[in-house]
């Protein structure tokens, strides 16, 4: 690669969006059409084989270069931004966040969510989307930023990889209720089924032990109240004996199940044949996927807001309790919902921005999508809390004894709910297909982020026709094996251990610390805010710059030292204590992630050469080719030599 001088030479400008200057941090303008006021533009001359990324003309396609494929770019807009709603408006949106707001004082739980959405939730989404559509790269290469801390790209594969393998039980466990709703009776809803104990009863009747009288009950003769007390509805026995079959602790692993092993295997095939072409079908198929949950959601509020008791459990959901707000638990539930389910510090949101055209205004996609998911959060809300409304009056108990979060509201709430509405087969088939896609989007952009970190690791000399969809298959099959440990008769207590260590709230603010850190201290803030200026033709909004520098690392290192501080040994259905050497084994699943960072730096550090100041200053130049490498459009051949020559007003 050469580097010229010549003012006279004919010019290939890298975008030509930008119509008017731009004012940089340091007061001066960039004039991408130009060059102004006497100044000469870098040239960039490359040299190039016949035959070797340029086509007959001796044009460079876009984003090519010698040895390296062109890179897919969405086929219209509007498909990254259906990607990106597919996969941050998940379970945790439908499952947890109205939960934690009945928890947390209702409507007053709106208050500090904001408050952090835009302190923290907004700030980092877009940074990631930036950041990937600026390098053009998935989740490790895009920080050449800064060499010295690229182990957040490792952190970041390793996180997702873990959450790729777990979160695809949840779609294992919606398949199969899926299936078995197809039935004339839900089996969930009587107590004649073999998994069904002595203990199983199908109506509650707990307003009769008030006075310490019998409850008139017909399963297995007359309960007194305190055989009552130990009774198990149809739908818990159907989720732990028949579903998970569950064993008596993490060290009793079982036996496989084979009706979750063939839906496992199920989901895994469909995962595959919707990622293995990459962006072009994925964001085609994301818009059913992503809209159609929606549409469910609004059918399930129409239906729910008629039954009896949806009025209460609406108003107990929104009812503010104004002595909420003094609690700190609250602040630190509001900080970890956002972080979890704006799917921040995963690395697909980069590898989705990494395929936007270079001047997509990637700054109003971030507050949209901001937008859509907090609402739909919101939203879910009303559909989850008109339904627990109406079984708490069936049943005749207070809210806050059928209010569940997490896999209880998805798997025995929802259920409970579905048999004592009309014609339930056909409701509980709505519920569980909403459920099964709102979680197979999430796990096509998971996977997709990770192969295009992966891919993007392979030089271009290293092509192959098939690369991605073996990448694709080699993927999917790891995932796969690890989750035969999950599908066990113990496999709830590995799942577990994976939710609560490998991808939780702790892993997903020590990234996010630690990307707004490197982007602001190391790269830059004003420098960022540049290259984000050179895209969208103007400067981001200055309060997210002020984020990045001081508000969001303040915000996710008081959550993660308050998560450290109030830590708590993991428990099922707080009963079950897991033993000392599974929570070793869960501290060594946050820990791979998150030692990736300093120990990539040391070794980093340790294998440069120079001082560090010079290993800092070495930075530009990797940024200047990177840069180069998808920035350039080059349109013109420099002549019959096969140089294309190339022009970049400022780097």
């Amino acid at each position: 690669m050469e580097y010229h001088s010549n003012s006279n030479s004919s010019l290939t400008h890298l975008e030509e969006t930008k119509k008017k200057p731009l004012t940089l941090s340091n007061g001066g303008e960039y004039l991408p059409e130009s060059a102004s006021n006497g100044n000469t533009p870098i040239m960039v001359v490359v040299t190039t084989e016949p035959g070797s990324g340029s086509d007959k003309k001796g044009i460079v396609p876009n984003g090519a270069g010698p040895g390296y494929p062109e890179r897919e770019t969405w086929t219209r807009q509007m498909d990254f931004i259906m990607s990106c709603i597919g996969f941050a408006v998940g379970l945790g949106n439908v499952w947890r966040f109205p939960y934690l707001c009945y928890k947390n004082g209702g409507g007053v739980f709106l208050i500090p969510y904001l408050l952090i959405v835009f302190a923290g939730g907004i700030p980092i989404f877009f940074l990631e989307i930036a950041l990937g559509q600026f390098m053009k790269a998935g989740s490790i290469n895009v920080w050449n930023i800064a060499p010295l801390f690229k182990g957040l790209g490792y952190a970041s594969m390793v996180i997702v990889f873990f959450c790729n393998t777990y979160y695809i039980m949840v779609l294992a466990w919606g398949l199969y209720y899926l299936i078995k709703s197809f039935n004339p009776i839900l089996p969930w809803s009587t107590c004649d089924n073999e998994w069904n104990t002595p203990n199983c009863i199908e109506s509650f009747h707990p307003e009769d032990c008030k006075n310490g009288s019998l409850a008139n009950v017909t399963i297995s003769g007359n309960m007194t109240c305190a055989e009552l007390a130990k009774a198990q509805s149809p739908i818990v026995e159907f989720w732990e004996n028949k579903v998970l079959s569950i064993t008596s602790g993490l060290d009793e692993p079982g036996h496989i199940k084979w009706e979750m092993l063939l839906c496992l295997i199920a989901v895994w095939l469909l995962v595959y044949f919707c990622v293995w072409k990459g962006v072009k079908s994925t964001g085609k198929i994301v818009y059913f996927t992503a809209i159609f949950p929606s549409l469910v959601l609004i059918i399930l509020l129409v239906r729910g807001v008629t039954l009896p008791g949806a009025y209460d459990g609406i108003m107990y959901y929104i009812s503010p309790d104004w002595s909420k707000l003094g609690e700190a638990q609250v602040w630190i539930d509001a900080g970890t919902q956002i972080f979890f389910s704006y799917a921040i510090g995963l690395g697909a949101l980069t590898a989705l921005g990494s395929y936007n055209r270079f001047n997509n205004d990637c700054h109003k996609d971030a507050f949209i999508l901001a937008a859509i998911n907090s609402g739909t959060s919101f939203f879910a809300g009303f559909v989850v809390f008109s339904i627990l409304g109406f079984m708490a009056a069936e049943q005749g108990v207070d809210i806050s004894l059928v209010a569940e979060s997490g896999p209880g509201l998805a798997f025995i709430a929802y259920p409970k709910a579905v048999t004592l509405l009309p014609v339930s087969p056909l409701w509980a088939a709505l519920f569980f297909f909403m459920l099964l896609l709102l979680g197979l989007d999430s796990q096509f952009v998971g996977v997709e982020g990770f192969v295009t970190g992966i891919l993007d690791l392979f030089p271009g000399k290293y092509q192959h026709r098939y690369k991605r969809e073996i990448a694709v298959a080699i993927c999917c099959s790891l995932c796969c094996i690890i989750d035969l440990s999950m599908v066990t008769e113990g496999g709830m207590y590995v799942f577990q251990l994976f939710d609560y260590y490998s991808a939780s709230g702790m892993t997903l603010l020590w990234q996010a610390f630690w990307e707004c850190v490197v982007v602001a201290w190391v790269y830059g803030a004003d420098r960022f805010m540049d290259d984000i200026a050179r895209m969208i033709g103007y400067r981001p909004f200055f309060w997210i710059k002020w984020c990045w520098l001081f508000v969001t690392p303040c915000v996710c290192m008081g959550i993660f030292l308050f998560h450290l501080i109030n830590y708590k040994p993991l428990t099922y259905n707080n009963e079950y204590v897991y033993p000392w050497w599974g929570e070793v084994i869960g501290w060594c699943l946050a820990l791979s992630s998150m030692l990736c960072i300093p120990v990539s730096f040391l070794y980093r550090l340790c294998r440069a050469k120079g001082t560090f100041k010079e290993v800092r200053d070495e930075r530009p130049l990797l940024l200047f080719n990177t840069h180069l490498e998808y920035m350039a459009t080059p349109l013109v051949s420099g002549g019959d030599d096969g140089r294309v020559i190339i022009s970049e007003t400022i780097m």
